[in-house]
């Protein structure tokens, strides 16, 4: 076996390494760490369970990202190791390994560098994405479900702790809607490039054979605030109605009227839960997601209010920004980005990285423009 050199490609490694590094500011993390640990340590935390939970999340979150940065700095120094070992033993084994491990350091520090990329208002906030079936009938319905599971599957391979707040399911197959919580730091930094409207060409399962359909799902993605951040609601301005949660076809699937709708009666804003236990625990969970939608709401208006008096008003990202074609070729083209995949299957079974990461370079460099 020859030789196993991958200086180069280790020194490119740490020099990216460094620059993450300085981003992130590992002495401030180490310090936040420190402080939210004492917070933690504190006889009467659990005296308030709100308040304990945020600190405890708060603390995992940040051991997790000081302990892949610690751990990726170690598997830099690991991976010279194992060339050395790999030269002496002259094994290819050895040697595949060497590369596999290469490969992997290469895409946790493209995540980290992704990460450094979100530093917007919001960015680090966990995320509520709500989304809607279009045009297209039963096929729309059905592509709004097949997005749901799109999404909870991208959240399990990248260890996104997801829950599904409510689900209106359509009559024939499908969902009307769905809305879920994607409770981890940079969630929605992440997910907020994926809001849009999205497209699907496909041969119809419910239409007449040998036909193509499109159908279209608009996907709502908006930060979740922290309850001190939540703006005050008069309680005149809500309307609150009760039911029962319901399933596939319509069916009940509890005997007591838990299921919460508010309706926020200035902005006409609707916010249903139904997966909760308990009606207080689904009208507390649906006014947390009103309050974030209102005030992402008077955050936009602030915004456009700005780049009005300043003269430039900058177009959106546009009605459809992916399709997912099915027939006659099979393709996923995010036409913002141009970053498209040839396996559809792979994609709607999470494999989002792709997208997601070539969405969030597209976005900083729209806003540097």
């Amino acid at each position: 076996m020859d030789e196993l050199d991958i200086s180069a490609q280790v020194a490119t490694l740490r020099a990216t390494f460094t620059e993450i590094t300085a981003v992130v500011d590992v002495d401030r993390l180490t310090a936040d760490i420190a402080t939210l640990s004492e917070q933690a340590g504190v006889p009467d935390l659990w005296d308030d369970p709100a308040a304990a939970q945020k600190v405890t999340s708060a603390l995992s979150h940040r051991q997790a990202e000081l302990a892949k940065i610690k751990g990726l700095k170690q598997r830099l120094d690991d991976i010279e190791i194992m060339v050395e070992l790999a030269n002496e033993e002259g094994d290819a084994d050895a040697a595949a390994e060497v590369h596999k491990e290469l490969r992997d350091i290469q895409r946790v520090l493209g995540e980290l560098e992704v990460q450094t990329l979100l530093n917007g208002e919001w960015d680090s906030r966990a995320a509520v994405m709500t989304i809607r079936s279009g045009a297209g009938g039963v096929d729309a319905a059905d592509f709004a479900e097949m997005l749901q599971r799109m999404y909870l599957r991208y959240a399990e391979k990248a260890g996104i702790p997801a829950r599904v707040l409510d689900t209106s399911y359509a009559e024939e197959a499908g969902i009307k809607s769905t809305t879920i919580e994607f409770d981890a730091p940079y969630a929605f930094g992440k997910l907020s490039v994926e809001a849009g409207t999205h497209r699907l060409v496909r041969m119809s399962p419910f239409g007449a054979a040998g036909k193509r359909q499109t159908s279209f799902a608009a996907v709502e993605v908006i930060p979740l605030m922290e309850e001190t951040e939540s703006i005050e609601i008069p309680e005149n301005e809500i309307r609150v109605d009760v039911f029962r949660s319901s399933g596939p076809g319509g069916q009940s699937v509890n005997t007591t009227d838990s299921a919460v709708r508010l309706t926020h009666i200035p902005t006409g804003i609707v916010v249903s839960m139904q997966n909760e236990k308990s009606q207080i625990q689904n009208r507390a969970a649906a006014m947390r997601v009103l309050q974030s939608r209102l005030l992402l709401v008077q955050k936009e208006q602030e915004a456009a209010q700005k780049k009005e008096l300043a003269g430039t008003i900058t177009a959106s990202w546009g009605d459809q920004m992916r399709s997912y074609v099915l027939a006659p070729y099979q393709m996923v083209k995010d036409l913002r980005t141009e970053y498209e995949v040839g396996n559809p299957s792979n994609v709607f079974d999470g494999d989002l990285d792709g997208f997601i990461t070539a969405g969030i370079r597209w976005r900083k460099r729209a806003v540097e423009s």
